[in-house]
């Protein structure tokens, strides 16, 4: 599937001469989650930094860890900061037997929530126990610092148990964050990923396997005539399974588009350019593609566009076989012939 000028998500690999067999592949949707801090979580980052923790005091006298910027009881802001100890006790957890990517630990551990000494309320972090044995609720524990600290949560390392040995981590975080030397942090920047495995219906195995061969199809409800592309396995308006495959032209047209004037990362085109959802000719549902060949101001509702095929040699199971739309140069649409399609 084409990601509108962004990274490529999914590829389907397998072998399109069993149509009988579903298609599945791995699927990644990550980005660099990046917010600013403000007064009250920028100092928080900032004792961090310097392998201090700070929470702060509420109406009611409870410490908060990590702190709040807004009284839970009042609402009202709140600036009284406490320091709290680097030691505290576990309140509950969770083993974690297969670690992902992107965990604080590689090698099993636990996920715990752990109130520091001095704080009333917990902080969830990892535990590094080596085996589920060695990890219980009330068990003291204290924090094992990064080997570079920035400003961030994962200036912890992780937990360890109080008792334990005092040694070096043997796993450093990826860097989130970057600042100037002892200037207060302001932005923090923290990687988010899912990953996991995406299995198509049949519907759609057999739509992706159309396109590997430059085709598009689509399925029609017996019922009430609607042809969808992509394909669903059941028709929404009636709920009747759409059994019959019907192929489709390459052309259709604009029915609504947004200009992209902003620039992202991992951006293909320059902006401006058009993402649009495109019409087919004899199909009841648009799809959401790339509008170029013209210049974006020449855009419009109804406007008549063809697919922009890339070369044979490029084709797969993805509709990123068609490279983009553009204009075919035939008269517009009427609105009425496609209002109800909006």
């Amino acid at each position: 599937m084409a990601d509108l000028a962004g990274k490529s998500r999914t590829c389907f690999t397998q072998d399109v001469s069993a149509p009988e067999l579903p298609l599945s592949a791995p699927l990644n949707v990550g980005f660099d989650y990046t917010r600013s801090v403000g007064p009250v979580l920028g100092r928080f980052v900032d004792a961090l930094r310097e392998r201090r923790v700070e929470g702060v005091r509420g109406s009611d006298g409870r410490v908060h860890v990590p702190p709040l910027e807004y009284d839970p009881v009042t609402a009202e802001a709140l600036s009284e900061f406490v320091p709290v100890a680097s030691e505290g006790e576990i309140v509950s957890w969770s083993w974690i037997a297969e670690p992902v990517d992107g965990q604080p630990l590689s090698r099993p551990f636990a996920w715990a929530l752990i109130r520091l000494d001095g704080a009333d309320t917990s902080i969830l972090h990892a535990v590094d126990a080596g085996t589920p044995s060695n990890v219980h609720t009330g068990q003291r524990v204290r924090i094992r610092w990064a080997e570079e600290t920035v400003g961030h949560i994962r200036d912890i390392a992780y937990f360890v148990p109080a008792d334990g040995p005092d040694t070096e981590p043997t796993e450093a975080p990826p860097p989130v964050a970057k600042r100037e030397e002892g200037a207060p942090v302001s932005v923090v920047i923290t990687p988010i990923h899912l990953r996991y495995e995406h299995s198509a219906s049949p519907e759609e195995s057999r739509y992706l396997r159309g396109l590997a061969e430059g085709k598009l199809i689509g399925q029609r409800c017996p019922s009430c005539e609607k042809v969808y592309i992509p394909p669903r396995g059941a028709c929404p308006t009636d709920g009747v399974p759409t059994t019959d495959e019907v192929e489709l032209p390459d052309t259709g047209i604009v029915t609504t588009f947004c200009i992209v004037n902003v620039p992202f990362l991992g951006q293909k085109i320059k902006p401006p350019y058009v993402a649009a959802y495109i019409l087919l000719d004899g199909a009841d549902i648009a799809f959401l593609h790339l509008v170029l060949g013209c210049d974006a101001a020449d855009v419009r509702m109804g406007m008549r566009v063809r697919a922009s095929w890339k070369p044979r040699d490029e084709w797969w199971t993805s509709l990123e076989n068609i490279g983009h739309f553009e204009p075919t140069g035939e008269p517009d649409a009427p609105y009425e012939s496609f209002a109800h399609h909006l």
